[in-house]
C-alpha cells in the first residue's frame, strides 16, 4: 500500500470520525424536540397503553376513513429485548450514518429539483406513531405541492396525482422521499426495518397493530408489509404482517437477525425492480414468513 493511499485512508477516517461525532451531538440535542417533549399538548395520551378501536358514528372520520376512537384496555408490558436495544440499534446507527454520507449527492440533487418545482421547504415533517405509541416528527422530502391536504394518507386523496410536483413521481417511485428518515433512524425515533409509522390519526391501523404487538417496537424505513404491497394491502392484513415481524424480533436474536436480513434483501429487490420499497410487491416473502410463523 503506497503512502498516498494510506494518507487518503487516514484522512477519510478522521473526517468520518469528526462528522459522526458532530452528528451524534446534534442528534442528542434534537431528540427531545422530535418527541414533542417541548409541547406536551402534542403528545399521545395513549402512549404506553393497550388500545382497542371503538366505532362511533358521532366521531369524525379518521385518516383510515373510519368513524371511531381509541380506548385504553390497560398498560403495555413489552420491554425491548437485547436484540432490539443493542444489536439492532448498532446496525441502525452504522447504516443510517453511512447511508446519509454516501447519499449526500442524492440529497443535494433532490433538494434542487424540489426547489425548482415549487418554492418552499424541501423537507417537511409529520406527526407519526412511534414505539409504544409515542408520537414523533417524521422527516420526508416533499414530493407534493404545499397546498396538499395534511395528515391524509396518499391513497385517500381525491386524485393524488394532481398534487404531485414535476419531480414528485420519480421521487416517490424510487422512494427518495423516504431518505430523510435516515436522520430519524440515527436519532433513534425509527429503525431501518420495522412497521411503517402510522399517521397520528390512523386510529384503526394503530388498534389493529395492537392486536399483534406491532406497536411495541420501533417503526421502520421498510418492513414486511411494505415489501408486500403497502397501500394495496387492507389494514387488517398489513397489521398482521407487522405482527409477524414484531414477534420474530421479540422471540430471539437469531430469529430477529434472520427476519431483518430477509426483509432487507426483499427491499433491495423491490427497488431494483423499479417498484420502490414501499410500492412494490414481493408477496411470496410475506407468505413464507406467515407460514413459518404458523408452524
Amino acid at each position: 500500500m503506497n503512502k498516498k493511499l494510506k494518507k487518503f485512508i487516514k484522512t477519510s477516517a478522521v473526517i468520518l470520525g469528526v462528522t459522526f461525532f458532530v452528528m451524534e451531538m446534534i442528534a442528542k440535542k434534537q431528540k427531545a424536540a422530535t418527541y414533542y417533549e417541548d409541547d406536551p399538548l402534542e403528545q399521545n395520551e395513549m402512549q404506553g397503553q393497550n388500545v382497542v378501536f371503538v366505532e362511533d358514528e358521532n366521531d369524525e372520520p379518521n385518516a383510515d376513513g373510519v368513524q371511531g376512537h381509541l380506548e385504553s384496555t390497560g398498560v403495555t408490558t413489552h420491554y425491548p429485548t437485547f436484540y432490539e436495544k443493542f444489536i439492532k440499534r448498532s446496525f441502525d446507527v452504522v447504516l443510517s450514518f453511512f447511508g446519509m454520507v454516501c447519499l449526500a449527492p442524492v440529497y443535494a440533487v433532490t433538494a434542487l429539483c424540489i426547489k425548482k418545482d415549487d418554492p418552499g421547504p424541501v423537507i417537511f415533517c409529520q406527526k407519526r406513531v412511534g414505539e409504544d405509541k409515542r408520537y414523533f416528527k417524521l422527516f420526508k422530502f416533499r414530493s407534493m405541492r404545499l397546498d396538499t391536504p395534511k395528515n391524509v394518507p396518499t391513497h385517500m386523496l381525491d386524485n393524488p396525482d394532481q398534487y404531485l410536483l414535476k419531480s414528485g413521481k420519480l421521487i416517490r417511485k424510487l422512494s427518495i422521499d423516504e431518505l430523510p428518515q435516515l436522520w430519524n433512524i440515527f436519532i433513534g425515533n425509527m429503525s431501518i426495518i420495522g412497521p411503517r409509522p402510522a399517521l397520528w390519526n390512523q386510529d384503526f391501523l394503530t388498534s389493529e397493530r395492537d392486536k399483534y404487538g406491532a406497536n411495541d417496537i420501533k417503526p421502520g424505513l421498510t418492513g414486511l408489509a411494505q415489501i408486500s404491497g403497502r397501500d394495496e394491502l387492507e389494514i387488517p392484513r398489513k397489521a398482521r404482517l407487522d405482527g409477524v415481524y414484531a414477534n420474530a424480533i421479540k422471540e430471539s436474536s437469531l430469529s430477529g437477525l434472520l427476519m431483518d436480513t430477509k426483509i432487507m434483501v426483499g427491499s433491495v429487490y423491490a427497488v431494483l425492480k423499479s417498484k420502490g420499497v414501499v410500492e412494490g410487491g414481493t408477496g411470496q416473502l410475506a407468505k413464507e414468513f406467515e407460514k413459518a410463523n404458523a408452524l
